[in-house]
């Protein structure tokens, strides 16, 4: 039996409601702690939940919003900036009852998520900024900036890329890792692309990755992958105009067949310009009372379209070996044993993906030369069905099992 019985939550993205969740499911009482003074509903543009990450919502009760406020992408067809087919890689085969991945705004995500939390009954509190924690003789104690603290028998890092909560546990821990590309997205209204609703296009541009999918609605949600070898200045490209990117990105689209130009100019209003950062190791995931987890312990780029669902994962996992393990760093060990080697092989995947979106003119030819077949190759290899077929079992003890199955 545990003797966790409280729970401060740092964070309120999506990986703080779902461990939230979690915890509470797991009859521990959860707080949720958020730095942003209005919560973080509004950052972000799209995302994938595949069918892993609904399966883990769902050993927490917490699938059928989130599907609700999205639409099903089964696969992704794969083409050159002239416009060939390369391939069709899926997003995960289907759950026993048909359920596909989905994408959904990460917006509409966070409120689905915060939504079900509060009527559960777990507080969110705004405006706290960790500065830092220690350990007492009951458990721990957070301290924010705006000189208020608060007690429980653990903190759960569910702080981003950027965690506070990693640094505490590990003030050696490096930064994370710059992936050579900058993103944004936008929804775009009043454009017809020649694809039907709920798939994706990718296009390998000859200067900048493209992707986009057509909503249900006729919408058509789009997102840019420009690479740039070195990492900006903190808010150098953030600080751009819209009006300077729209004549960038129409000099970087316009030797590509892809509507890309089009639905960029149709688009009223887009994501901030950020740079895409990764953290493919940490080496210490917790402390005596302290664990991280989602993109704070292991964040992968968004080529790997699991970087929500990782996190529910680890929301699942953590809050089973709590539930069933005597103490907390017993059970955050456990943690960190089990869900390592999945992340890690994901997060190197996609970092393989990543090296092939804007290559030179040799890379370019061989990309396209190898790329068909290894799409045919891998279409139903195990390596993929290991990433979506992922299920994770709510009801069998953490004693008898690892909590991973298939």
């Amino acid at each position: 039996m545990t003797s966790t019985r409280t729970a401060l939550v740092i964070g309120g993205g999506i990986a703080g409601p779902a461990t939230a969740m979690a915890l509470t499911k797991a009859g521990i009482e959860t707080t949720i702690y958020e730095a942003r003074p209005d919560g973080a509903d509004g950052n972000g543009v799209m995302l994938t939940l595949a069918t892993n990450g609904i399966d883990a919502l769902r050993a927490i009760d917490a699938d059928r919003p989130a599907i609700a406020a999205g639409f099903p992408t089964p696969g992704i067809t794969l083409r050159t900036h002239t416009g060939k087919r390369l391939g069709l890689t899926a997003t995960g085969g289907a759950l026993a009852d048909g359920t596909l991945s989905h994408t959904i705004r990460r917006a509409d995500l966070y409120q689905a998520l915060h939504r079900q939390a509060l009527a559960r009954g777990i507080q969110v509190v705004h405006g706290k900024r960790l500065v830092g924690a220690t350990t007492t003789l009951a458990g721990v104690r957070a301290a924010f900036a705006d000189g208020t603290s608060a007690e429980a028998d653990i903190l759960v890092g569910c702080d981003g890329i950027h965690s506070t909560v990693r640094r505490l546990i590990d003030p050696t821990a490096p930064a994370p890792s710059y992936a050579g590309l900058l993103t944004t997205g936008g929804y775009a209204s009043g454009v017809t692309v020649p694809t039907a609703p709920g798939d994706y296009e990718m296009i390998f541009g000859k200067r900048a990755f493209f992707g986009y999918a057509v909503a249900p609605d006729g919408q058509v949600w789009w997102f840019v992958n420009l690479p740039r070898k070195t990492e900006p200045a903190l808010g150098e490209v953030e600080a751009m105009g819209a009006e300077d990117w729209r004549r960038t990105f129409a000099e970087l689209y316009a030797d590509d067949a892809s509507p890309a130009f089009e639905l960029i100019a149709a688009t009223e209003k887009f994501a901030p310009m950020t740079p895409i950062h990764t953290y493919p190791h940490l080496a210490r995931w917790y402390s005596d009372r302290m664990v991280v987890v989602g993109d704070a312990a292991h964040a992968p780029s968004p080529t790997s379209g699991q970087g929500a669902s990782l996190s529910i994962e680890d929301a699942v996992v953590l809050a089973t070996a709590l539930r069933d393990l005597d103490a907390p760093t017993t059970a955050f060990r456990h943690f960190e044993a089990v869900r390592r080697p999945r992340v890690e092989k994901i997060i190197k995947a996609a970092a393989r993906i990543n090296n092939n979106k804007a290559p030179g003119l040799l890379g370019r030819f061989m990309r396209d030369l190898m790329l068909p077949p290894i799409l045919r190759a891998t279409a139903n290899a195990k390596s993929v069905r290991e990433v979506y077929e992922h299920h994770l079992d709510w009801q069998t003890p953490t004693e008898s099992t690892t909590g991973v199955t298939r």
